[in-house]
């Protein structure tokens, strides 16, 4: 079993590569995991900085001294892999976030397609975006990452056709699509961005405005997924292909 992870919010050069573990986080490693002197921690700040550390003695129910070694930075992954995950009634949404954060899924974008049963509006939308950004982390924590993907405001389809537009490999997951997205041609580097639609499917009108963006529909194979699975099996798939996964 590797270290667990750790999360902070920055790393203190000073007190000879001592750190100092606390709030929440410190919380968890004495009180939880009762972590003692002598074992490895990881800690990170989720944007790809990270050291290992051993842990060094325990304070109170809340702190960790942990003696960090060199902090080292963890280049970006290529190519880029960026989810368009349309919105999913109840909890199926921290299912998909925690989930395509496990297989290594860069950036997800929370997407208001015209079917959606689910609609993020006010202080109810705030909140859910909240939940699915805290499952990315804890996600990432649980799968001993050390850049988490990031978890974008909730786009319209507009935007999310600006964002197909700029891609190296764009795909929409369609029915209607002739080519299987597992013998699809894919970029060496730059960004992929794969649209996942909701369960009502993809409007003919969003798919022709991502198709004109640079979009094509693909297949991902003879079965049919529910939205909360489809963008965690094609982004395995994708990343395997890529090599990233190798």
């Amino acid at each position: 079993m590797t270290a667990p992870v750790f999360v902070v919010d920055r790393f203190d050069d000073r007190g000879e590569g001592r750190h100092v573990l606390d709030g929440p986080e410190g919380r968890h490693a004495v009180s939880v995991k009762r972590l003692r002197p002598g074992e490895g921690v990881v800690l990170t700040d989720g944007a790809g900085r990270w050291a290992e550390g051993e842990v060094e003695a325990t304070e109170g129910k809340d702190r960790l001294i942990v003696r960090l070694g060199h902090v080292v930075e963890e280049p970006e992954e290529s190519p880029r892999l960026t989810v368009v995950q349309a919105l999913p009634k109840g909890d199926r949404g921290e299912l998909a976030v925690e989930t395509m954060t496990e297989v290594g899924v860069d950036a997800i974008v929370p997407w208001a397609a015209s079917r959606c049963i689910t609609q993020w509006k006010g202080e109810r939308g705030l909140k859910a975006l909240g939940k699915w950004r805290a499952t990315a982390r804890e996600a990432g924590k649980q799968s001993r990452r050390v850049r988490f993907p990031e978890v974008a405001d909730a786009a319209t389809s507009k935007q999310v056709a600006s964002l197909l537009a700029g891609a190296g490999f764009a795909a929409v997951l369609h029915e209607s699509g002739t080519e299987a997205l597992a013998t699809a041609g894919l970029p060496a580097s730059g960004d992929i961005v794969l649209v996942v639609g909701p369960e009502g499917g993809v409007s003919p009108e969003e798919l022709e405005l991502f198709e004109r963006a640079g979009a094509k529909p693909y297949r991902l194979g003879r079965s049919v997924l529910r939205t909360s699975t489809a963008g965690t099996a094609a982004a395995a798939l994708l990343l395997g292909r890529t090599g990233r996964w190798s």
